[in-house]
């Protein structure tokens, strides 16, 4: 079960970051839920080597949202040099 829930909040992520992000980003479904669990991983494990929230409080979605806007920031500046 924890990889499906990983894969389903993946994709929440993913698709909150995708509707905040100014611009049109042409991924597909499972580039979208990529983005989200690398970005939901990024965040949490600044933000756990940080100190500022530990796991499963309501900071944590926050962080993964703006950890996938800027793993989608990444992804959008190494597309646009190929």
């Amino acid at each position: 079960m924890g990889i499906i829930g990983m894969i389903v909040v993946g994709f929440i992520v993913g698709l909150i970051a995708r509707a905040i992000m100014p611009g049109e980003q042409k991924l597909g479904i499972i580039l979208t839920i990529i983005l989200g669990i690398v970005g939901a991983l990024v965040a949490g494990f600044l933000g756990s080597a940080l100190g500022l929230y530990q796991q499963g409080e309501p900071a944590g979605w926050i962080a993964s949202v703006v950890g996938a806007i800027i793993v989608l920031f990444i992804y959008g500046m190494i597309a646009k040099k190929r």
